[in-house]
């Protein structure tokens, strides 16, 4: 059986022809679509990123930091404090791992933004508002660690307006990160050579007291010795043996000369120190001048230093366009198949 009719078949000839009759609704559609989409672009917010790679600075760069720091480190050695299996990280390592620490804390972050005229010029007045701007801000500064596995050293990118004010701001943070490390690095100094301080101190002073009453255990020795010498008219040595080896009870026998000579000698050189408690002495005398803080040495070095970006992260103009002026193009087809003529 036929029939003169035939339904759902798909003309497609109809349809181009269709689609090329409303071809000004197809085009124009398509430019209104990229034109609202570049005006968008022009007024909707700009976001440009640039990005920074640090690693570990050199001796040179963190100064007297490094001598200072030095300075205590061999002196627990020579103390006996660092004799640790484990070999201990580098000044430098402590100075940089500072640093990252300080580069990726949220208050770092949070506390830069609040004393740049950036976040000042956008604040409107409202807390809310203003504390969600905050956190917004605290949010467009990203830290990267360090993978080695991948060959990656530590980064930190920034989000800002213009290129401008991401390679300026980028560079600041970088710089006040830096500082706040720097300042923790000294308190953490300062501290730790007034721990020294008073442990040497107290060394020094259990040296002299040990030192002490050995002098005056010998003193009264020498003294009771002279006394029995005296009073049993001990004029001359009546022993052979070196004094060295004479027990404490038997040093009358060196007779009364040896023994008011060795009082004298005792009286007039005092106690007796070794080489270790002059050591001791002349470090505590360099340790109590204190440190001398460096307040802005640097904590990093650049692998990549930051710079004026050159395309724009959002919105991306050109991609927009187009897939608004696909979509406009669609309505134009649309509207041009809806205003076709019937059959």
């Amino acid at each position: 059986m036929t029939s003169d009719f035939v339904d759902n078949e798909l003309d497609i000839r109809g349809l181009f022809c269709a689609l090329w009759r409303g071809k000004r609704w197809i085009i124009g559609m398509a430019l209104l679509g990229m034109l609202l989409a570049w005006i968008w672009s022009l007024l909707v917010k700009q976001e440009w990123s640039t990005t920074a790679i640090t690693d570990r600075p050199t001796v040179n760069m963190i100064g007297g930091y490094y001598s200072q720091q030095q300075f205590l480190r061999n002196l627990d050695i020579r103390n006996g404090a660092a004799a640790l299996a484990v070999p201990q990280p580098s000044v430098m390592d402590n100075a940089y791992q500072e640093f990252i620490m300080q580069l990726s804390s949220w208050d770092t972050r949070r506390e830069f933004w609040l004393q740049t005229d950036y976040y000042k010029h956008r604040k409107v007045g409202n807390v809310h508002k203003d504390a969600a701007l905050l956190d917004e801000m605290v949010s467009n500064i990203q830290f990267s660690p360090a993978d080695s596995a991948k060959n990656l050293s530590d980064s930190v990118r920034l989000v800002a307006e213009t290129a401008v004010d991401a390679n300026n701001l980028l560079r600041q943070y970088v710089a006040f990160a830096s500082e706040r490390a720097a300042r923790h690095l000294n308190q953490e100094l300062t501290a730790a050579w007034a721990a020294r301080t008073v442990q040497l101190k107290a060394q020094v002073q259990r040296q002299e007291k040990v030192a002490n009453a050995v002098y005056q255990r010998q003193l009264h020795s020498v003294e009771q010795a002279l006394r029995i010498a005296q009073q049993q008219g001990i004029d001359q040595a009546k022993t052979s043996t070196p004094s060295e080896q004479l027990p404490d009870s038997e040093l009358f026998l060196l007779g009364r000369p040896m023994l008011q000579a060795r009082l004298e000698n005792l009286q007039a050189n005092g106690p007796t120190y070794d080489l270790d408690y002059d050591q001791n002495r002349a470090m505590l005398d360099t340790l109590n001048v204190g440190p001398t803080l460096d307040q802005k040495f640097q904590t990093y070095r650049y692998l990549r230093t930051p710079e004026e970006p050159v395309k724009r992260d959002s919105p991306r103009r050109t991609l927009v366009m187009i897939i608004w002026g696909a979509m406009g193009a669609l309505v134009g087809a649309g509207v041009a198949l809806t205003r076709r003529p019937r059959a």
